[in-house]
């Protein structure tokens, strides 16, 4: 079963990443998506791999956002796609069958394009402003949500789907009720988010789901 709560990684250099990655850890996360936009390879390979074995090391799950070449030579559990990049059906020749596969979409007709393309998960969003992404999609509230997973239940189509984009602790249990899987996050577990109140997070999460 897939986890509830995603953590998406934040920070500008190799440091800060592993340091956010590695306290999203401490605080009880078990699912990290590493997110670090560069054009040198190298450094890109040396994160994963120390996130990687961060991971491991919490027996967390460790997704790779944009790259499945990346996500197979780390061995990552998965690889996380925009809508933007390779599609999931190129993505599966690339990866092992077992690697896990999710898709970014917007609205219910990208939803439905990721549901055909046989992704394992969605992440649909944003569902309001967030700094952590530039070029965001158009904002989806909770009227854009509840439209959707309603489409989607008149066409008995299942699916985990992840709210994302801009989420705050007072958002997460109108998300839950809704019927979503679960939520990514970024900012919410950087900035705010320890050890002591981790429990508060993850029980809102179980309890309304």
């Amino acid at each position: 079963m897939f986890s509830k709560l995603q953590y998406i990684s934040q920070g500008e250099t190799i440091y800060s990443q592993i340091r956010n990655i590695h306290h999203a850890l401490d605080t009880g996360c078990d699912w990290i998506q590493l997110r670090f936009k560069t054009d040198n390879q190298e450094q890109l390979y040396g994160l994963a791999e120390a996130a990687k074995l961060l991971c491991d090391t919490y027996s967390a799950t460790f997704i790779i956002n944009d790259n499945p070449y990346l996500c197979q030579e780390v061995d990552a559990d998965g690889v996380h796609l925009g809508l933007t990049d390779m599609n999931v059906k190129e993505a599966r020749t690339i990866l092992d069958e077992y690697k896990i596969i999710g898709g970014t979409a917007n609205t219910y007709e990208d939803v439905i394009r990721r549901f055909e393309e046989n992704c394992d998960y969605i992440g649909l969003g944003p569902y309001k402003f967030t700094t952590t992404k530039q070029n965001l999609s158009p904002l989806l509230g909770l009227d854009g949500y509840q439209n959707i997973l309603q489409k989607l239940k008149a066409e008995k189509i299942q699916i985990p789907i992840y709210a994302i984009g801009g989420i705050q602790m007072e958002d997460v249990e109108n998300l839950m009720k809704m019927g979503i899987h679960g939520i990514a996050v970024s900012s919410l577990i950087t900035n705010e988010y320890q050890e002591n109140n981790y429990s508060q997070l993850n029980t809102t999460l179980y309890v309304n789901s």
